[in-house]
């Protein structure tokens, strides 16, 4: 085994730990997504199980007129 042998096994050593971890980045965005959408969707249905949706006569004050 020569130099160049061992050099094109490192480079495709590291290329293999660099595509793994652009995967693993991109399984964690998907989940983090899926988070943020089923949390948000609960804060909605939280708020109109409540009724307190606001409006925009609920936002306006005296003071903003």
């Amino acid at each position: 085994m020569n130099v160049d042998d061992i050099v094109a096994e490192k480079i495709a050593a590291a290329r293999i730990r660099a595509e793994n971890a652009k995967r693993r980045r991109a399984a964690l965005a998907a989940a983090r997504q899926r988070g943020l959408a089923a949390r948000h969707a609960q804060k909605l249905r939280s708020q109109a199980s409540r009724g307190d949706t606001p409006t925009v006569a609920d936002t306006t004050t005296e003071e903003n007129q």
